[in-house]
């Protein structure tokens, strides 16, 4: 798989969904916490158009905290961009290749993956990943450290199964199973999609969220 060609893939996609919202739709909130479907797309666009030294500065300002820093700058894109401007840069650097520090393109991917759910789902708009990219995503989360992404201990003792693409992450554990794009979202945390899920194990993942 070509993982840089999905990220523009994915990209492009949501920006075709995000053409259809209404205003009332881009304040609507999120699955993120503090953030309305303006925001995340903000979130999204940040990375791309921002250069370097801002960030540099920005997280100075923060006080080197990464997550201060990525909440300030990605309002600040929202705030200062128009939805149609917010679509434009998304497409316009759809094919940018942007990764953090010392990370591979599985990063960014998971990221556009799971933005984009944070969408959708309040809005109850279609979302389908397709399979490659689902199973490159789960084989991310689920068999790496995935750090950003999954808080530690979330998943210790538990194994996942999807049952609408060839995917598991092992033999052993409590079973958490269900479709791989709920999957994805309840490994990284969105509690919204474990009642999509069933087996031994989604108790188990419920009460990590607590």
């Amino acid at each position: 798989m070509d993982t840089w060609a999905e990220i523009t893939a994915a990209r492009h996609e949501l920006a075709d969904q995000l053409e259809t919202l209404d205003d009332k739709a881009w304040n609507t909130p999120s699955l993120c916490d503090k953030w309305t479907v303006k925001q995340v797309v903000g979130h999204l666009v940040m990375p791309l158009t921002t250069s370097m030294p801002k960030v540099a500065v920005a997280l100075a300002g923060s006080g080197f905290n990464f997550d201060k820093m990525n909440d300030k700058l990605s309002r600040k894109v929202a705030d200062e961009k128009s939805p149609a401007e917010l679509i434009a840069a998304l497409r316009a650097n759809a094919d940018k290749k942007f990764k953090p520090p010392g990370m591979g393109p599985e990063t960014p991917l998971t990221d556009i993956t799971i933005h984009s759910a944070d969408i959708r789902r309040p809005l109850g708009l279609p979302t389908v990943v397709p399979g490659n990219r689902a199973s490159a995503i789960l084989d991310f989360l689920a068999k790496s450290k995935a750090q950003g992404f999954v808080a530690k201990g979330r998943l210790a003792g538990l194994r996942f199964e999807a049952t609408d693409i060839d995917w598991n992450s092992g033999t052993e554990g409590q079973l958490v199973r269900g479709p791989s794009e709920a999957l994805i979202l309840a490994l990284s945390g969105r509690d919204v999609a474990l009642d999509d899920l069933e087996g031994d194990g989604v108790a188990t993942l419920r009460s990590r969220s607590r």
